[in-house]
């Protein structure tokens, strides 16, 4: 959507649209760019170190800004990982904005006191609760499965009160000198076909029905997803960076 607000884009209604859910693509006709698949907020939270702390599991977004979580708690810096921005996004579509006065900026507040870190990948927050660093990793669904697959102490954790979430998409750049070649990928990147790959690693595809049920991930998954407005986040995304990095940016790691 930010690529589009710079008229970066090149319109295009692949073969396959129409299978594409509605959420999951540009709504303009034909769309500046479609969804391959998504992935929503996830809280990768170690067992083994919970335990050792005495630290029981969270089952909502306000229950990591409980005293037991100090400094136990880590997320993506908003302002350099897509990850962490739609998480910023969610909170203030769930709780307020209304100029760095509503409830989604008091619950960042709340949470700031119990981050040890923000870091600047959307993955390292879940690797590092992984490897034991932290209790709590917000991170996102794909990462989350992927550690736990591997052995990873972890149970993913779906907030009730609702998810941010992203997705994977397609778009053709302006200006490219193949523009038939593009064409043809993006036909072949909605198609079924392509969904089933798409879907050996995501809960969600773009078209609905055909992503398998991964293991850890609850059946009513998609439905915690809520409604974002990618238009508006896009509007809004310089704004809301400047507020974020006054208020929390000292907690970020070094960019190296």
């Amino acid at each position: 959507a930010l690529f589009d607000r710079n008229a970066m884009l090149e319109p295009y209604a692949p073969l396959n649209i129409d299978a594409i859910s509605p959420a999951y693509r540009d709504k303009k006709n034909p769309p500046a760019w479609f969804g391959m698949d998504v992935f929503g907020a996830t809280v990768c939270f170690n067992t083994v170190e919970a335990k050792k702390r005495n630290i029981a599991m969270p089952t909502t977004w306000k229950d990591l800004t409980k005293p037991e979580f100090k400094g136990q708690v880590v997320m993506p810096n908003p302002a350099s990982s897509g990850t962490g921005y739609l998480d910023v996004v969610s909170w203030l579509q769930l709780w307020g904005d209304e100029g760095g006065k509503g409830g989604g900026w008091k619950y960042m507040d709340a949470l700031h006191e119990n981050i040890g870190q923000y870091t600047h990948s959307g993955s390292k927050p879940c690797n590092m609760a992984a490897a034991g660093e932290y209790v709590a990793g917000i991170s996102f669904e794909y990462r989350g499965h992927t550690n736990k697959a591997k052995g990873a102490p972890i149970e993913l954790v779906f907030p009730k009160e609702g998810l941010g979430w992203d997705l994977e998409g397609f778009a053709i750049y302006k200006g490219t000198k193949k523009l038939d070649a593009a064409k043809k990928l993006a036909n072949w990147a909605s198609s079924k076909d392509a969904m089933r790959l798409y879907g050996k690693n995501f809960a969600i595809t773009a078209q609905p029905g055909i992503a398998p049920k991964l293991a850890g991930i609850p059946d009513d998954y998609e439905s915690r997803l809520i409604k974002l407005d990618f238009d508006k986040a896009a509007a809004s995304r310089e704004a809301t960076l400047a507020e974020w990095s006054r208020r929390y940016d000292s907690k970020s790691e070094a960019k190296k």
